[in-house]
């Protein structure tokens, strides 16, 4: 097994930093700073690339998923819902087990967003949250990857700025 390493993409939504052993896609940070990093492989870089772009999922790259069995089950059931639809964390919940809170544990837990769409959950009544965040750029991402999937939508790339260097991207 190969070891795992660290590499870096620009994307519509900032910078991504990837985590990886050879071509499996270990995690995904979004807003993450690239520079530096190695382009990942491109096994991984293409799919990520062609799916920003097109909205088109799921995404064909090898990943490995690491997590509770709970968070593992929730993860499933992220996977079973359909490019451009979306489901309240309540309804989630129903069908995995657990609570609202939970599956939006879970879903903060997700070491691969995009991959695994937490994006597509929802609160009863309006966005909710993304990577732990109610507000702000990490509101924005999710919005911006729920119209990306819409189709015929093409939505402008975030401006976001770069935490590390103050910079937008």
């Amino acid at each position: 097994m190969a070891e795992a390493g660290l590499a870096g993409m620009a994307s519509p939504l900032g910078g991504l930093v990837l985590r990886h052993e050879g071509p499996v896609l270990l995690g995904i940070r979004l807003g993450g700073d690239p520079a530096g990093l190695p382009a990942p492989p491109a096994a991984i870089a293409e799919p990520l690339a062609a799916y920003l772009e097109t909205g088109r999922w799921p995404i064909p790259v090898a990943y490995r998923l690491a997590g509770t069995d709970y968070q593992r089950r929730v993860w499933r059931g992220l996977l079973a819902i359909p490019a451009g639809e979306t489901r309240s964390y309540g309804r989630l919940a129903r069908s995995v087990g657990g609570s609202p809170r939970s599956v939006g544990n879970a879903c903060r837990a997700n070491p691969l967003p995009l991959v695994v769409p937490c994006h597509r959950v929802v609160a009863a009544h309006g966005p909710g949250g993304f990577g732990g965040s109610r507000a702000g750029v990490e509101l924005e991402r999710k919005i911006f990857l729920l119209a990306l999937e819409k189709p015929g939508a093409r939505p402008n790339p975030l401006r976001v700025t770069n935490q590390n260097t103050g910079i937008a991207e």
